[in-house]
């Protein structure tokens, strides 16, 4: 069983009694990445794998102009993923501050919808692309200097691995979901709902280069862990520990249970 941002950050917390079934009857539990399992109850963690998504590694898009910062947003409208925060961004960023964003995906939102229209036409820094194909939205987080990942709830963010596998900076609210993709040192995080914090990192990367060229480093270290042999041998560790024990977390993995246990 995979676990997902809907399962893990709002089933679980709610003490969803088919989440909390399905997750007690698993043979095995798939999560996204590391952060995902401080979540999860003692007797579930025991049985919990970490297997981060891949991607194919693309070329670095070069040169990447030095004198305006480009950004992308790539996410359906809706709330979950937070496009209203970036919008709202760009209204504390100076007017004549060259940073751009392009918002890639569909309106799930009618309201959010009306904003990203209404800020396109409000501001010529913003463009809202509508749906993309797979291969035209890759190479538009590949020419961004930035994705931004201002998601409320992830499980594990694939936007994130295909930004740091084509060597573009992510920017990211701090929610477990990215901790967990970035590494808790990640310098790129702001606050969930955050405009202002976005934005003055917005700032920081168009007027600091190292400070962009920080953030690509980190997403240069994480790489490894979000390549294509590597989930394969994830998933194949997985496989062969549920074969190995009959389909059943081991007994001698099981913590004992704890009196305020979590669900």
């Amino acid at each position: 069983m995979t676990l997902t941002g809907t399962d893990l950050y709002r089933d679980v917390p709610r003490r969803d009694a088919d989440t909390l079934a399905s997750l007690d009857s698993a043979d095995r539990l798939i999560v996204l990445q590391d952060d995902a399992l401080r979540v999860l109850a003692p007797r579930h963690r025991a049985k919990a794998d970490v297997v981060y998504q891949s991607a194919r590694s693309l070329p670095r898009a070069s040169p990447k102009s030095s004198a305006r910062l480009s950004c992308a947003f790539v996410g359906h409208l809706r709330r979950e993923k937070d496009p209203g925060t970036v919008l709202r961004a760009w209204k504390h960023l100076p007017a004549d501050a060259p940073i751009y964003v392009s918002l890639v995906g569909a309106a799930l939102d009618e309201a959010l919808a009306r904003d990203a229209v209404e800020a396109a036409a409000t501001d010529h820094r913003i463009r809202w692309l509508g749906p993309l194909p797979h291969a035209r939205t890759r190479q538009a987080i590949r020419r961004a200097h930035v994705l931004i990942c201002a998601s409320q709830m992830e499980g594990g963010a694939n936007v994130v691995v295909e930004a740091i596998t084509a060597g573009t900076a992510v920017i990211a609210s701090r929610i477990s979901g990215n901790l967990g993709m970035l590494g808790s040192n990640h310098c790129g995080f702001f606050e969930p709902g955050s405009a202002e914090g976005l934005a003055t990192l917005l700032e920081r990367c168009l007027v600091e280069p190292g400070f962009l060229e920080q953030l690509e480093r980190q997403g240069d270290a994480r790489a490894p862990l979000l390549a294509p042999d590597a989930e394969r041998s994830a998933l194949h560790s997985v496989i062969e520990r549920a074969l190995a024990t009959g389909g059943r977390a081991n007994q001698s993995d099981k913590p004992s249970k704890e009196p305020h246990e979590r669900p």
